[in-house]
């Protein structure tokens, strides 16, 4: 079994019955997650098992702090003794240090967790902000406004999220312009 259909079982049994909505967004973004093989390669594999545990933070049983980003790395690194890789996806997915911030948990995120190689950590900022809760693929633009418009303009996410667009926006570009140059040469 690999990294990915291990991680799509632990993220199913933590998110479908408790959280059928965020189990379905995950799946989207594992699904944008595998389409990034021509790009990635091997590390698709990993790509896509960060993708479906990117948001178990947010699993009842698993919430701590309630920064799910902390709370699923925590869980990953201490309980299920998963590869250090994935941990830190999942610690600093979609610029998860503007909400560490705003929550008084970066010294936490950051000393427990080290950052990823930027192109992972891009890619699955990438595939996390342009899918919708449904699952289905959003425009950037449009993924963040539909963010907005479910926390509302004062709330903490909210707040985080206009902080990291900047971040979020590069890393979708970084991404796109990569899978670009990839069908170019493959076209060509």
């Amino acid at each position: 079994m690999g990294q990915a259909d291990w991680a799509c079982d632990l993220a199913e049994r933590l998110l479908s019955t408790t959280l059928p909505r965020r189990w379905t967004h995950t799946q989207g973004v594992a699904k944008r997650a595998e389409s990034l093989t021509p790009l990635l390669g091997a590390e698709a594999d990993t790509l896509t098992a960060a993708a479906y545990l990117h948001d178990i933070g947010y699993a009842p049983d698993l919430v701590d702090t309630g920064f799910h980003p902390l709370d699923g790395a925590r869980y990953l690194r201490d309980v299920v003794k998963a590869d250090d890789v994935l941990c830190r996806l999942v610690a600093h997915h979609s610029c998860a240090v503007n909400e560490a911030l705003n929550r008084n948990l970066f010294d936490a995120l950051n000393a427990e967790f080290d950052e990823e190689r930027p192109e992972l950590v891009e890619a699955l900022t990438y595939c996390d902000m342009t899918t919708g809760p449904d699952g289905t693929h959003l425009d950037v633009a449009d993924r963040l406004a539909e963010i907005h418009s479910r926390y509302g303009p004062e709330h903490l996410v909210s707040r985080s999220i206009t902080a990291s667009t900047p971040c979020i926006l590069a890393a979708v570009k970084a991404v796109e312009t990569a899978l670009s140059d990839v069908r170019l040469r493959t076209s060509g």
